[in-house]
C-alpha cells in the first residue's frame, strides 16, 4: 500500500531566509521519493523541470521519477534509495550529497527552487566529483582595454567522492 503525504507549505514569508525555504521544499521532495509518494513528487516539481545528469546511464533513477515513466514506485524493482547526508545552499540552489547503502554509488544533486516552492531544475551527478564556483572579476585585473582577469571563488565541493575511485571532477560555474 503506498504512503500518502500531506505536505503543508509556508508561505514564502513564513520560510525566510530564502536558502532555507529551498531546503525545507527538498528536504519534502527526498521524504515523498523515501515512501515513494508520487503526488506530492509531481506537486513539488515543475511539469517542465529541467534535469541533466552526468554519470554512468545505469544510474539514471531519478529520470524514470522525473519523467513519469515510473508512475507507482511502489512497484519498481528494486527502487534506489536517496539518502541525503548533507543539505547545502547557495543562493537559489540547494545542493544535496549522499551514498548508497554500500557506499559503492556516491551522488550530488544540485536544485534549483523557485520562489513559489517549486523546483524548476535538478543537476544529478552520480560517481563524480563536484565543485561549484562562481567566477568574479578580479579588482585591479585589467589586462587591457577590453579584457579583463576573472577569478573563481570555490563555494561548495564534494566530500564523499574520491576515497580512492578514480571518478571524473566536473566544475559548476554558477
Amino acid at each position: 500500500m503506498q504512503t500518502q503525504t500531506v505536505i503543508t507549505i509556508p508561505s514564502v514569508e513564513q520560510a525566510k531566509p530564502e536558502e532555507e525555504w529551498g531546503k525545507w521544499i527538498v528536504r519534502e521532495t527526498y521524504k515523498a521519493l523515501k515512501t515513494r509518494d508520487v503526488e506530492t513528487i509531481h506537486r513539488l516539481l515543475a511539469a517542465d523541470i529541467e534535469w541533466s545528469f552526468h554519470g554512468p546511464p545505469s544510474h539514471q533513477h531519478m529520470m524514470r521519477v522525473l519523467t513519469g515513466s515510473v508512475t507507482d514506485l511502489s512497484v519498481s524493482s528494486p527502487p534506489f534509495v536517496f539518502n541525503p547526508e548533507s543539505v547545502s545552499s547557495i543562493g537559489g540552489f540547494v545542493i544535496v550529497e549522499g551514498q548508497d547503502k554500500l557506499r559503492d554509488v556516491c551522488w550530488v544533486h544540485v536544485w534549483t527552487v523557485g520562489r513559489n516552492g517549486v523546483i524548476t531544475q535538478v543537476r544529478e551527478y552520480f560517481n563524480t566529483s563536484l565543485t561549484i564556483v562562481r567566477l568574479e572579476e578580479i579588482k585591479g585585473g585589467r589586462l587591457n582595454n577590453n579584457l579583463y582577469r576573472r577569478g573563481c571563488l570555490e563555494l561548495w565541493r564534494s566530500k564523499l567522492a574520491g576515497y580512492g575511485w578514480s571518478i571524473p571532477e566536473i566544475i559548476l560555474a554558477i
